[in-house]
């Protein structure tokens, strides 16, 4: 992203807290991406409709832009494919040591003023700025 555009970004945070107010007033549950995908996983879960409801529209929202013909920026992703599966993998493993991703601690957990939550979101946030740094400034990606 080149631009600064708090409007936008303002109804995109207000549509995604609206959201996973929505689903904890209505379900109990919460929106952590981690958490959801996690229980479409275990075999027999009796709640797993709504999980894939929700990733549905995860996958179904950006494509339906895209016939819209909406201004997406395509993500810049590295050419190695090796520090895309490893950077996957940490991401994952830091998820599910951390008890919940950066959605579930950072938009839900925060918002319920979880301790464990405003932990985790900072470690989330600090390991994000070393590796920004690391990689424009050390690495020069």
């Amino acid at each position: 992203m080149t631009e600064f555009t708090p409007l936008s970004a303002l109804a995109g945070g207000a549509l995604i807290g609206l959201s996973a107010s929505l689903l904890m007033l209505l379900t109990g549950r919460i929106a952590g991406i981690s958490g959801i995908l996690g229980g479409c996983l275990i075999a027999g879960a009796g709640d797993r409709d709504w999980r894939l409801a929700f990733i549905a529209g995860l996958i179904a929202a950006p494509l339906l832009g895209a016939l819209l013909n909406a201004p997406l920026e395509l993500p810049r992703m590295p050419d190695n494919w090796f520090l895309i599966a490893v950077a996957g993998f940490l991401v994952g493993f830091g998820a599910r040591m951390g008890g919940g991703c950066t959605s579930g601690h950072g938009v839900c957990g925060i918002a319920r003023l979880s301790g464990r939550s405003l932990v985790a979101t900072a470690v989330f946030m600090s390991a994000g700025f070393v590796a920004v740094f690391l990689m424009r400034h050390v690495f020069g990606g």
